[in-house]
Parts: C-alpha cells; structure tokens; sequence
C-alpha cells in the first residue's frame, strides 16, 4: 500500500515546481553592498606643475595604500599633494611622522611617493630623502612618466 505522501506526489507529477528567487537576490545585494563598503579607493592628487622624468623600465604601482605624496618643483619648492609647504627638512619630518601615524593606524606601511620634476636638482630630493629617513620611513617610490613603443 503506497503511502499518503506518495501518492499526492504522483497525482501533482504534472505541476511546475517553482522556486522563490528573491531570497537569493537579497542575498546578492548584499554582498555587492559589502563590497563596496569595504574596498578602499585611493585617490592621488596629481599637480600638473611638476614634469616628472620619463623612463622606459617603469612600473606602475598597484596598491596606493601608505602613499605619502610630496612635490618637488622645478625651483626647489616642496609641496604635499594636498599644497601644503614645506620650507624646511624639519617640517618634511614632522608631516612624514603625523602621515606615518595616520597609516599605521590604519593596518598599511608607509611610504615616500615622490614627484621630482625632471628638472630639479637632486640636493632637494635629497633633503626628503633625509627628512623622511628621520620621520621613520624609509621607502621612497619615485614618480616617473612611463611610455610604449609601438611595434
């Protein structure tokens, strides 16, 4: 004798079994919110004032996480990507060590991203070189302008 439960699965054999989707795209939703949440977009200010050198053996750098930019004009000057001056190597030491601090806090290394203008001299890359050395960072990336050649 063929239980209840058989038979009533026997009888509805022809109904379309349907499946509830919004569940599921909840659930994608969601995710996706996360996501975007929790990745980070890092944006650098680029000034248009300063020509950075070009070299053909560049690499572009992928993770911008720890960056601290400074600016060395073509005069000399140095900027912070945001336009801060800074007129002596003390002051490049104490913006590097509060920037330092601003990334440790928040779990990434930090380092030196510095756009030289290719026409500067090199005493005053030096001098962020040193001021940086002293802050505690010692990594210093090189801005350069990249090129491809067509084959």
């Amino acid at each position: 004798m063929a239980s209840k439960k058989l038979k009533r699965a026997a009888a509805n054999a022809e109904e379309e079994l349907k499946v509830d989707m919004s569940p599921m795209i909840d659930m994608v939703f969601l995710l996706l919110i996360f996501f975007i949440v929790a990745s980070t977009v890092v944006i650098v200010k680029q000034d248009q004032n300063v020509d950075p050198p070009v070299a053909k053996n560049s690499i572009k750098q992928e993770d911008g996480r720890g960056r601290i930019v400074i600016n060395v004009y073509e005069d000399g000057t140095l900027r912070t990507e945001n336009g801060l001056d800074l007129a002596s190597e003390s002051d490049i030491t104490e913006f590097v060590k509060e920037q330092k601090a601003l990334h440790e806090a928040n779990g990434t290394v930090a380092f030196i991203h510095l756009r030289g203008d290719k026409r500067t001299a090199f005493k005053h890359v030096r001098r962020v070189m040193r001021a940086s050395a002293q802050a505690g960072v010692k990594d210093v990336n090189f801005s350069v302008m990249g090129f491809e050649i067509n084959k």
